[in-house]
C-alpha cells in the first residue's frame, strides 16, 4: 500500500515514504477526484465496507446503552452527550483517554461538530479551545470535554468565558486521578504508580493494588468551577447527567457538569496495539511479563499496511 500526502507543508507530505503532493486539500481533492472521472470500487469491497460499518455501528451502541454502577462509565457519557446534545453544536477535547474513545464512539451530525487536538495530546487546551470556538460561531452551543487531569491544567478560561458572555457547556469528568496514563501503567506492569489523586502511605504513593484502602485527596472540583462564576451541576448517575445536559441548555452563562465515572472502566482497544517499550530489567515480575508481551508484540508489528491482492 502506497500513501498519497496531501498538505500544503512539503515536510509533513513527505512522512510515511508517501507520494508527497503540495497543496490545498480541498483543491487538491478536487482536481484527483476529476481526474478519477467515473472510478468506483467493485460491489464486493463496497458490500465488506458497508458490513464492518454496521458491526461497528451496533458495537457503538452497546457502549452507549452501558449502565455502570456505581460510577458511570467514560463511553455512554460520550454517548449522552452525543445522543442529547444539541445536533448542531460542536464538541471540543483534547487529551488523556477522552480523544481515544471520541474517535471510536462520537457520530459527527455536520462538519464542524468535531474539534479534537489530536497533535500533542494538549492538557488543557480543552476550555480555552472551546472558548474560542464559541467565539468563531456564537449561535451554536459549544460542549467542552475534559477530564479531572486536564482540568487542573488550566481551567482559567472560564472567567474569560463569563467575563465576555460566551457561555460554554464543560463537561467534567472526575475519575480521580489520570486514567489514560493509569491504563498504560498497568498495560507495562506498573500497577498505575502515581496516577491516582491520593496521600502517600509509608513514604511511597499507592498503586492499584490498594484499591479503595487509601486516603483521597480533598480536592473538590466542583466547587472550584463554583468559585469562578460558573453555573455548576453535579451528578451522581446517568439519569441525572442526561437532566443536566437538557438543563445547561436553558443556561445563559457558562454551565460545568460535573460527575465522577469508573477510571478502570474503558473502552476497548480491540485490534490496535500501543507501542510503548517495556523496562527490559526490572524487580517487579509483572514488568517481566509485560516485557515478554511486548517482544513477541513487536516482532508483528507492521510499518505499512498490506493491500489484499485483487484481479
Amino acid at each position: 500500500m502506497q500513501f498519497v500526502n496531501i498538505n500544503v507543508a512539503e515536510l509533513d507530505a513527505s512522512k510515511q515514504a508517501g507520494l508527497g503532493l503540495i497543496g490545498d486539500a480541498r483543491a487538491a481533492l478536487a482536481e484527483l477526484l476529476e481526474l478519477l472521472g467515473g472510478y468506483q470500487v467493485e460491489p464486493s469491497y463496497r458490500a465488506a465496507a458497508q458490513r464492518l460499518h454496521d458491526e461497528w455501528d451496533r458495537e457503538v451502541e452497546r457502549i452507549y446503552a452501558i449502565r455502570l454502577e456505581p460510577l458511570v462509565s467514560q463511553g455512554e457519557l460520550i454517548g449522552a452527550v452525543n445522543e442529547l446534545g444539541d445536533p448542531d453544536g460542536v464538541m471540543v477535547c483534547a487529551a488523556g483517554s477522552l480523544p481515544g474513545d471520541l474517535h471510536k464512539l462520537w457520530r459527527a451530525r455536520h462538519p464542524k461538530q468535531y474539534q479534537l487536538e489530536y497533535g500533542y495530546s494538549c492538557m488543557g487546551f480543552e476550555i480555552a479551545g472551546g472558548l474560542g470556538a464559541k467565539m468563531a460561531e456564537p449561535e451554536r452551543e459549544v460542549y467542552v470535554l475534559v477530564g479531572d487531569g486536564s482540568y487542573l491544567m488550566m481551567s482559567s478560561e472560564i472567567v474569560t468565558s463569563i467575563q465576555e458572555g460566551y457561555k460554554l457547556t464543560i463537561v467534567l469528568i472526575d475519575n480521580a486521578g489520570f486514567k489514560s496514563i493509569g491504563a498504560l501503567s498497568r498495560s507495562l506492569g506498573q500497577d498505575g504508580f502515581g496516577t491516582r489523586y491520593v496521600y502517600p502511605h509509608d513514604g511511597a504513593l499507592p498503586g492499584d493494588e490498594e484499591g479503595g484502602s487509601v486516603q483521597t485527596l480533598t480536592v473538590d472540583l466542583a466547587a472550584n468551577a463554583r468559585s469562578l462564576g460558573a453555573h455548576v451541576i453535579e451528578c451522581t448517575s446517568y439519569a441525572e447527567f442526561a437532566a443536566a445536559l437538557n438543563a445547561a441548555r436553558m443556561q445563559d452563562r457558562t454551565t460545568v457538569i460535573y460527575i465522577q465515572n469508573d477510571r478502570l472502566q474503558g473502552v476497548p482497544g480491540y485490534d490496535s496495539w500501543w507501542d510503548v517499550p517495556v523496562a527490559e530489567v526490572s524487580d517487579m515480575p509483572a514488568v517481566g511479563a509485560a516485557r515478554q508481551e511486548w517482544e513477541v508484540m513487536r516482532a508483528r508489528e507492521r510499518y505499512f499496511f498490506q493491500a489484499e491482492a485483487r484481479p
